[in-house]
């Protein structure tokens, strides 16, 4: 039965294919073949493979190096007796710890909700007989019925069909609901257009048909994204690359110094404990303790001010990554556009019209050459009242909102109809419908006869392509008047249309004396009344973001299931791509893409915005091209068949209210509003985000730096530790929480969407901030030793001096703070004001010192001592003198810059 796996079944006879299954259309399968079939093919539903255990996700989260930092200070502060401490920075490791835990668990919530698509009851013909059995027992070559509202169980072929139209948006991206057809389609058909077949997970909307059972679990279309899901691999966030290889170099530097002074030490004639103990002092000073809790905080914060934007982050670390994207791909339908077909353009009686308003809300007006008309004509009134008629939608109101019951393209001809004036009641009323021949793909159009009430005339409504309408039409109406068809000047008017990516649909009526519609009653004599031009306008709010976005250099690129024409007019119309683009250079259509290399496709994506008619696969490998280009790429979807590309982006953002469960569950960040506009939003609070990280590390590592260097000058130079290792985790701890973490409350300046995406490949510590890093960490060591040994030399005792070292550390760190909110501008021109967390801070580290310094309770703790005024002058002095210090490295920094760029 290996023979029964992967084969192009859209491209052969249905009774062939019947054969091949060894099945039979009228009885079904025997149950002897379906015994055999389910021990061979097994159950019809997603198999995964092997998972790691919980236990061993859990303890994979262990295996980073700044853990690695974080646990080991746990245990030299455990090894000091500073159980509170020790438990403090271990209940660090463990909160990011059991997060980590938490979203490779949710992970495997994307297959879940794969197989909950799947899962279906199926109407299957076994042994002669109808009967109803679960889809997880289907087996290929069974014979499956479809009607209106079913699932569709598993991939099948279809054999007989009645009106059929099946909702595909989920796996093509396609809006409208497709019809199918019986008919064999070329071997290379994409997905979209293989019209024959129906896919597991779709559903039917309408019409009934038989199929046949041609692929079942891994190997249906659902399979394959399963699969591609399941071996996809999630990429890490430019933060987390840099964080980790940021502490991998940090964990080698201080455990090299630590070494270093131990060695230095022992080899002065040191004890050996004392310089053990001088060594660990310098560990724990060097490690930035509060960088995991500023990097929690910081991102839980970015959180909550995007969920308040409609923007709502499944995965933590994802909330950076927004601030350093620089290519957003975004699907079409319903995130860039609405998802409701809009007419937008009448031609009648030779005239051009344009028709305003958005979607479903039957507001707006009728316009010729801009100008609004106060009363429709004969010939629009013609062409939408027919439009009305010649229908099976329903305009229906719900919670305030209007929607459509029915195919969306009707729905835009009874709310056009509504806009020039006509009165759905009287409408109805006035011509009653006397018979119907429903829409069918192999006929192209849809026909009503309809009773003019008033002088008992019935009349026949057609609508349907182009081609097919005007065929049969050898009239025009033209000012109340039937005179003969000019076919040329239409067929411009369409082409027209359709060069401006529009659906266009051709209306026309004939009298008839007939009660039901006679073939012979449709093949001439027909009245050509009009078109009507639709489309899925896009959502004014979404074009702004696209501006804004491209304003702040990230490159917009447009992914749809779509056609390629419809996609680049609405591309123009989003501004994704400029009005003197030419549509060659600037769209790749699927059946192109699938044809060139991964390498081609790398040197295209950096100039096509538009990528039309793709499929799941291909969605993937786009992705992937521009990640080879060393894009930070965020990939927009709602539905199954974006779901792989969702996961391989480097940050995956799902509808929340049109997507489907699968793309949400394979995503980082879902828009709970479906808008586009959202977006923009959760860029800039990424970069806000990001920005404020910077900032932080940029504060805290020259902390770090002077204790480590003030211990490994006194271990070098024989000198006395101007600081204890018990106060130095006060310093670090303290003022990590008081003062660093303010600055992750910092709104962001200005101009941070004017400027471009930062460089992936630029590193944390950039050479300004390692400079700067430098010259305030030497500054502290400077600083510190030199009123340390100033209150010796004045007779003051050691705990005094080391009190005095301390609250050196702690405000020159809390004067420093000003120098980090804005690390472009000068400290003298920035609103110091605008973030009152950290002037509370500010506050709040003011009054903890005074207790370390002047309290009984601390003194005995830390070893410290009350200071008297002119001490605590010149504390503050010296101090606010790092302001000057780091503006005056700054202006010798752009000096140099402005020199070496002449």
């Amino acid at each position: 039965m290996q023979h029964l796996i992967g084969e192009n079944w859209h491209s052969l006879e249905s009774q062939k294919i019947v054969e091949l299954f060894e099945s039979d259309v009228t009885d079904g399968l025997g149950s002897l073949s379906i015994k055999h079939r389910e021990e061979f093919f097994g159950k019809n539903a997603l198999k995964e493979k092997k998972q790691d255990s919980y236990l061993k996700k859990f303890f994979i989260q262990f295996h980073n190096a700044l853990i690695y930092i974080l646990l080991g200070a746990s245990a030299v502060t455990a090894f000091l007796h500073e159980w509170v401490d020790s438990g403090v920075i271990f209940g660090v490791v463990i909160i990011n710890v059991i997060i980590g835990f938490m979203q490779e668990v949710k992970a495997q919530e994307a297959i879940e909700s794969l197989k909950q698509m799947m899962h279906t009851e199926a109407v299957v013909i076994r042994d002669s007989k109808k009967i109803t059995i679960d889809s997880v027992d289907l087996v290929p070559g069974d014979i499956v019925m479809l009607e209106s509202g079913s699932k569709v169980p598993a991939d099948m072929r279809l054999i007989e069909i009645r009106d059929l139209k099946v909702d595909e948006s989920m796996l093509t991206g396609e809006s409208l609901a497709v019809f199918k057809n019986i008919s064999t389609h070329s071997e290379n058909s994409i997905l979209g257009d293989r019209k024959n077949m129906t896919y597991s997970g779709t559903f039917v909307t309408y019409g009934r048909a038989k199929g046949i059972v041609v692929a079942t679990s891994n190997h249906t279309e659902l399979g394959k994204i399963a699969h591609l899901i399941e071996n996809t691999t999630a990429m890490q966030t430019p933060l987390t690359k840099k964080i980790a290889e940021f502490s991998k170099i940090l964990l080698y530097v201080i455990l090299a110094l630590a070494a270093f002074t131990f060695i230095v030490g022992v080899l002065r004639d040191k004890s050996a404990v004392e310089t053990f103990m001088a060594s660990v002092a310098l560990a724990v000073g060097a490690i930035p303790e509060g960088l995991p809790a500023a990097v929690t905080i910081t991102l839980a914060i970015g959180v909550s001010r995007m969920a308040s934007k409609n923007a709502i982050i499944r995965k933590l670390a994802a909330v950076e990554t927004l601030g350093s994207v620089t290519t957003i791909c975004s699907d079409k339908t319903g995130t860039l556009t609405q998802n409701k077909m809009t007419v937008t353009n009448i031609f009648c009686g030779n005239e051009s019209y344009e028709v305003t308003g958005n979607g479903y809300e039957p507001k707006g007006h009728i316009l010729k050459n801009g100008e609004q008309l106060a009363s429709c004509n004969n010939n629009l009134n013609e062409v939408l009242k027919a439009g009305y008629l010649c229908n099976e939608s329903y305009l229906v109101r719900k919670d305030g909102h209007y929607d459509i019951s029915g195919d969306p393209t009707e729905g835009a001809l009874i709310v056009s109809s509504i806009k020039c004036g006509w009165d759905e009641h009287r409408l109805n009323k006035s011509y009653p419908r006397v018979d119907i021949l429903p829409f069918e793909s192999d006929r192209q159009f849809m026909a009503t006869i309809n009773k003019y009430v008033k002088n008992n005339q019935n009349i026949i409504y057609i609508k349907g392509s182009i081609e097919v309408i005007l065929e049969i039409c050898d009239f025009e109406f033209l000012n109340g008047e039937s005179k003969v068809i000019d076919k040329k000047s239409i067929m411009k008017k369409v082409e027209e249309y359709a060069s401006d990516g529009l659906r266009v649909l051709a209306i026309a009526e004939k009298l008839t004396d007939k009660e039901k519609i006679e073939e012979s009653e449709l093949e001439n004599e027909f009245i050509f009344l009009g078109l009507q031009a639709m489309m899925d306008p896009p959502r004014p709010e979404a074009i702004k973001a696209v501006q804004e976005s491209k304003g702040a250099g990230i490159n917009i690129i447009m992914i749809t299931g779509d056609h390629a024409l419809t996609a680049f007019s609405i591309a123009k119309m989003m501004y994704i791509v400029d009005n003197d683009a030419k549509f060659e250079e600037s769209v790749l259509v699927g059946n192109d893409l699938m044809k060139i290399s991964d390498d081609e496709l790398i040197k295209k994506v950096a100039t096509v915005k538009v990528f039309a008619r793709v499929e799941p696969e291909q969605k993937l490998r786009i992705v992937d091209a521009l990640q080879a280009r060393g894009e930070i790429v965020a990939m927009t979807g709602d539905g199954v068949n974006d779901a792989p590309a969702l996961k391989q982006a480097d940050i995956g953002i799902a509808m929340g209210y049109g997507g489907t469960e699968v793309a949400k569950e394979a995503s980082d960040m879902i828009l709970s509003d479906d808008n586009f506009r959202s977006i923009a939003h959760a860029v800039k609070e990424g970069r806000i985000v990001f920005d404020n990280l910077i900032k932080f590390i940029t504060w805290t590592l020259p902390t770090n730096l002077g204790e480590g260097l003030v211990i490994m000058v006194a271990i070098v130079l024989g000198l006395t530790l101007p600081i204890l290792p018990l106060q130095i985790l006060w310093i670090n701890m303290s003022t990590a929480i008081f003062l660093g973490l303010m600055l992750v409350f910092e709104s962001g300046e200005g101009y941070i969407m004017k400027r471009a995406p930062r460089n992936p490949n630029t590193p944390i510590l950039t050479k300004e901030i390692i400079h700067q890093m430098l010259v305030v960490g030497v500054y502290m060591l400077v600083a510190s030793y030199g009123m340390f040994n100033y209150a010796l030399s004045n007779g003051h005792s050691i705990e005094y001096a080391r009190t005095i070292a301390v609250n050196i550390f702690v405000f020159i760190e809390l004067f420093y703070l000003f120098n980090c909110k804005e690390l472009q501008r000068s400290v003298f021109r920035t609103n110091v004001f605008s973030n009152k967390f950290l002037l509370l801070g500010v506050v709040l580290m003011t009054l903890s010192q005074i207790a370390f310094t002047h309290t009984d309770f601390m003194n005995d703790i830390f070893k410290s001592e009350s200071l008297d005024l002119s001490t605590w002058i010149e504390i503050i002095v010296i101090s606010f003198s790092v302001m000057f210090v780091v503006e005056i490295k700054r202006y010798i920094d752009s000096v140099i810059d402005k020199r070496s760029s002449s």
